[in-house]
C-alpha cells in the first residue's frame, strides 16, 4: 500500500472527524438558542430586598418573563458590596439560566478590594445596560439643613463628628460622598449598610442622619416627608424633583455621579443566547408597563448592545479606578 495514500487517508479521516465535531457543536449551540429558555431563569442580585438594585431587578424580571415567555425569578444574595452575588454567578453554568444584575460596584470593587474570588471582567459576558439615574443627597428631617451650602457649613462646624450612611462599601452612594468630601474638603465618617433598604430604614428612624442614596429607595420616603432631599448627583435636574438643584450647580462644577444597572451572564455563555437575552431586554424596556414604572421612579431605561455595554464597563472602570486611587479609598 502506498504510504503517501495511507497518510492522506488518515489525515482526511481526522479532518472529517474534526469537521463533524465542529459542525455538531455549532448545530448544538444553534439548537440550544432556539429552545432557550425551556426552564425558569434566575436573576441574581447582590443586594437585599427593598434597595434600588432589588427594585430594578423585579421590574426587569417581570418584563423578561413576558418577553422570554418563561419565569424569571429574582434571587437576593447580599453581602460584600455585591461580591457574593457576583461570585455565585461567575461559578454558575454558562447556559443562560443564571444572570446577574449589576451596578457601579461591579467595576469599582476591583479597585476597592485587594483580592476577589472572581474577575469582574473575564468571568462575565455583557448582555445590556438597563437603567441610568442620579443619586440624591438625603437627610433626616431633624437635621437642620435644607440645601448643600447649609450642609457643608454644618459638617465643617463639626469636623469628624457627623456620620453618613450608604447602601454599602464601594456603592455609588459611598463614592459620591467620598468625592464630595474631597471636593468640598469636609470631614465626615462613613457607616456602610448591607443595601439601600436597611440604610433608608435607619435614615427614616434617625439612626443615621444623611447620605447619598438612589432615587428608587429614597423617592417614596421623600414624597412621604419622612426624609428630605437637598441635592442630586446628576449633571442636570430630574423631572420628578425639578426643584432639587444638582451638586454641580450648588457650587461644585463638574460633580457627577450616576447610578446605573446592567445585565451580565457567566463567561462562556453561547453568543446566540446572549443575543436572545439582549433582544428580550430591549423588548422588556419598551413595554408600556416598564416605561410607566421607570418614569414613576425617575429612571431612564437604557438598552445597549453587548459590545457597547462592554465598552461602557471599560470606561466606568477607568473613571472610578482613577478616582478611588486619588482619594485613597480601600475596603481591606
Amino acid at each position: 500500500m502506498n504510504m503517501f495514500n495511507d497518510k492522506y487517508a488518515i489525515k482526511s479521516f481526522t479532518l472529517s472527524v474534526v469537521t463533524f465535531c465542529c459542525t455538531f457543536f455549532a448545530f448544538s449551540l444553534s439548537a440550544i438558542s432556539q429552545v432557550y429558555p425551556n426552564k425558569p431563569v434566575t436573576l441574581i442580585v447582590g443586594w437585599p430586598p427593598g434597595g434600588g438594585a432589588d427594585i430594578v431587578s423585579r421590574i426587569m424580571a417581570e418584563g423578561l418573563s413576558a418577553t422570554l415567555n418563561q419565569t424569571v425569578t429574582v434571587k437576593n444574595l447580599s453581602g460584600a458590596s455585591g461580591n457574593l452575588g457576583a461570585e455565585a454567578t461567575a461559578r454558575s453554568a454558562a447556559d443562560g439560566y443564571t444572570l446577574l444584575l449589576v451596578g457601579g460596584n461591579h467595576v469599582t470593587n476591583s479597585h476597592l478590594y485587594s483580592k476577589l474570588n472572581f474577575d469582574p471582567t473575564k468571568d462575565f459576558e455583557p448582555v445590556s445596560l438597563l437603567t441610568i439615574a442620579p443619586n440624591l443627597l438625603v437627610v433626616n428631617p431633624n437635621l437642620p439643613v435644607h440645601n448643600l451650602a447649609e450642609f457643608i457649613a454644618l459638617v465643617r462646624s463639626k469636623p469628624g463628628q457627623l456620620s453618613y450612611g450608604s447602601a454599602g462599601n464601594g456603592t455609588t452612594g459611598h463614592l459620591a460622598m467620598e468625592l464630595l468630601k474631597a471636593t468640598a474638603k469636609i470631614d465626615i465618617l462613613h457607616v456602610p449598610y448591607k443595601g439601600g433598604g436597611p440604610f433608608v430604614t435607619d435614615l427614616v428612624g434617625g439612626h443615621v442622619m444623611l447620605g447619598f442614596d438612589n432615587i428608587l429607595s429614597s423617592g417614596p420616603q421623600i414624597n412621604g416627608n419622612r426624609i428630605r432631599a437637598i441635592a442630586t448627583s446628576g449633571s442636570q435636574r430630574i423631572s420628578l424633583f425639578s426643584e432639587l438643584p444638582t451638586v454641580a450647580e450648588s457650587g461644585y462644577p463638574g460633580f457627577e455621579v450616576l447610578l446605573w444597572q446592567g445585565l451580565l451572564a457567566p463567561a462562556g455563555t453561547p453568543k446566540d443566547i446572549i443575543a436572545r437575552l439582549n433582544i428580550a431586554v430591549h423588548q422588556a424596556l419598551i413595554r408600556p408597563e416598564t416605561i410607566k414604572r421607570f418614569k414613576e421612579l425617575a429612571l431612564e431605561g437604557r438598552w445597549s448592545s453587548p459590545e457597547d455595554f462592554r465598552k461602557f464597563l471599560i470606561v466606568e472602570n477607568e473613571k472610578w479606578g482613577k478616582l478611588i486611587k486619588s482619594i485613597g479609598v480601600r475596603l481591606d
